[in-house]
């Protein structure tokens, strides 16, 4: 995987994050369903905004904070996503560009405002997602720069984009193009609601385009719709060259058809919101695959990227992430 200007480049729902704490009564008094990611309007959308208190408001959406954390790994990242020419999708593209990867899809400039993703954070520190895709549901193939899929080791995409005929097109697209050109394509899951949704497309694209696959316990559990974590693992094996699975304090298990590394979760004194677990332990996942290091090295790295950002409101690190890494290496 030489010969390339990018470590990663990632395609995802461009979306704006606004996270605020709540009690759990309130996510029961709002009609929320806990854990999962839940895809509303824009009038519904405004009505949780007016619930929401006082709030933390940052650029985001899934594999945006993955190449967030990339970057702040001092790997080389870009993006491919969509945004409204608007308020919001200015911040956007300044916020991403401002902490060094590469965003120059172009914005809209008719139809839906750019997507938002308002976050509910429990005491307990889970996150309760509802997003409004806006002008996220406009990715298509057309929106896939060949150049730059062709000059990234590696094309990293999230899940959650399948819920679009139009930006299934789009990724199957970069897919072909990565593998033409002698590069690696990678997806993480995203949500088990959404796996439950597009079950067997995503089975068909893991077997057909995917190298590298993540997920966490309850995902690859209901992307084989097998009852133990054992089973599924057994299964992912057979479809991928590399699967990463996380288990929350479990830590995680990275397989691939010859090898096998449980990786212990890093402590955290205190978990403050999960937002983003999964999004950086890819980040730091990849930065090491994308480095040459070995599988097991790539999961103690993500497992570091992914206690920093829990132990902190929003999607993306505070800390420095190359301090955290150094001993691992």
């Amino acid at each position: 995987m030489n010969d390339t200007k990018f470590d990663v480049v990632g395609i995802g729902n461009a979306i704006v994050d606004v996270l605020a704490h709540c009690k759990e009564e309130d996510l029961a008094r709002l009609e929320l369903v806990k854990n999962a990611m839940t895809l509303i309007d824009a009038d519904r959308a405004d009505a949780l905004y007016d619930q929401m208190g006082p709030g933390l408001e940052m650029s985001g959406g899934s594999a945006g904070n993955t190449m967030a954390g990339i970057a702040a790994l001092g790997g080389n990242g870009a993006y491919i996503g969509k945004v409204r020419d608007d308020q919001l999708g200015q911040v956007f593209r300044h916020d991403i560009r401002a902490i060094g990867v590469a965003f120059d899809s172009a914005a809209a400039t008719e139809g839906s405002p750019t997507a938002r993703c308002l976050i509910f954070v429990t005491p307990d520190g889970h996150r309760t997602m509802n997003t409004f895709l806006g002008a996220c549901t406009e990715l298509g193939p057309d929106d896939i720069d060949e150049d730059l899929i062709k000059s990234a080791k590696v094309t990293y995409m999230e899940g959650y984009l399948w819920d679009r005929p139009e930006a299934k097109d789009a990724f199957v697209k970069a897919a072909k193009v990565a593998h033409d050109a002698g590069r690696q394509v990678s997806i993480s899951l995203s949500d088990s609601f959404c796996v439950d949704r597009h079950r067997e497309s995503f089975r068909e694209l893991v077997d057909d385009h995917i190298d590298v696959l993540f997920a966490n316990e309850e995902e690859i559990k209901s992307l084989y719709e097998v009852e133990t974590f054992e089973e599924a693992l057994a299964e992912v094996r057979k479809h991928c060259r590399v699967a990463a699975l996380t288990r929350s304090e479990k830590g995680a298990v990275i397989v691939s058809q010859d090898e096998l590394y449980e990786i212990s979760a890093e402590p955290v004194a205190k978990v403050v919101d999960t937002t983003g677990a999964g999004d950086l332990f890819a980040s730091g996942f990849l930065y090491g695959y994308t480095q040459g290091h070995t599988l097991e090295i790539c999961g103690q790295l993500g497992a570091i990227c992914a206690a920093e950002v829990i132990s902190h409101m929003g999607a993306r690190p505070d800390a420095d992430l190359k301090e955290l890494i150094a001993k691992a290496l």
